[in-house]
């Protein structure tokens, strides 16, 4: 197995980078990017200068961002970046949004970066590293009961097909609120992944999502001791458009109250 921990210290600075501009600057002016989604300023600021910043330092290994798509690279390494992860919250003075900066390679993420600039807290993962938050090692929870499970969910849909997605959402959501103990629903799949590989939730189940939203997390959740994998029950890959990941133990349990709401479509999640 390839080591890509040299690579770390590179995407902790793009990502000191990201930080300090999400915390000084304002949203500015929104650009739509379809029915009730949009990106501000600073997604597009962050994601030019991080793109930048990568090219310069690693110009063998591609970029693909959330806003301005792919660019460079010469080799099967590409980094993967959504500037701020949680847009709606971010534009609405709401804390839970994050940067999320990963590795893909394969089809998988072998390194990842998660940072909220208003929480607090950096969680990063090299695969076959292990995962931690701010230095320390950690670790999924331990929880094998559904019933004492909090579980974070993915954003309702929005934009095309919404009533059809939504449909499968609700009736997801409800199969799960008379199981677990809670639900939560954060607005970011970054914040979801880093939560899950810390222990503060037990269980994501999101049945939309794009490679640059679980780049990082999915690195970071595998290496915490989560089983990451597709509402059919497969490993997750980045072109997987739904991400189930707890425990072992409780993975058998979710699948079976997400399997009859399995959904290949988009999301508004951001």
């Amino acid at each position: 197995m390839t080591d890509y921990a040299d690579l770390l210290p590179i995407a902790h600075q793009a990502v000191d980078l990201s930080r300090d501009m999400m915390r000084t600057m304002q949203p500015g002016t929104l650009t739509a990017k379809g029915d009730r989604d949009m990106a501000s300023e600073v997604d597009y600021a962050i994601e030019e200068r991080v793109r930048a910043f990568l090219a310069e330092k690693t110009p063998d290994i591609g970029f693909l961002g959330e806003e301005n798509g792919t660019s460079g690279g010469t080799d099967k390494l590409m980094w993967a970046l959504d500037p701020v992860d949680g847009t709606v919250n971010f534009v609405h003075g709401s804390p839970l949004c994050a940067i999320s900066l990963g590795v893909i390679t394969e089809n998988r993420s072998v390194l990842g970066v998660i940072d909220l600039p208003f929480l607090g807290g950096r969680y990063s993962a090299v695969e076959g590293r292990g995962a931690e938050l701010d230095g320390q090692r950690i670790h999924v929870s331990s929880v094998t009961d559904i019933s004492e499970a909090v579980v974070a969910i993915g954003d309702y849909a929005v934009g095309e097909r919404a009533e059809e997605k939504n449909r499968q959402r609700f009736a997801m959501t409800e199969r799960l609120a008379a199981k677990v103990q809670r639900i939560r629903m954060h607005g970011s799949a970054a914040i979801d992944l880093a939560w899950l590989a810390a222990g503060k939730v037990d269980v994501i189940a999101m049945l939309a999502n794009k490679p640059w939203d679980t780049a990082a997390g999915v690195v970071i959740a595998r290496e915490a001791g989560a089983e990451v994998v597709d509402s059919y029950g497969r490993p997750h890959s980045l072109t997987a458009r739904s991400s189930i990941a707890a425990n072992s133990q409780l993975i058998p349990h979710i699948l079976g109250l997400v399997t009859e709401n399995r959904l290949d479509g988009q999301s508004g999640d951001g």
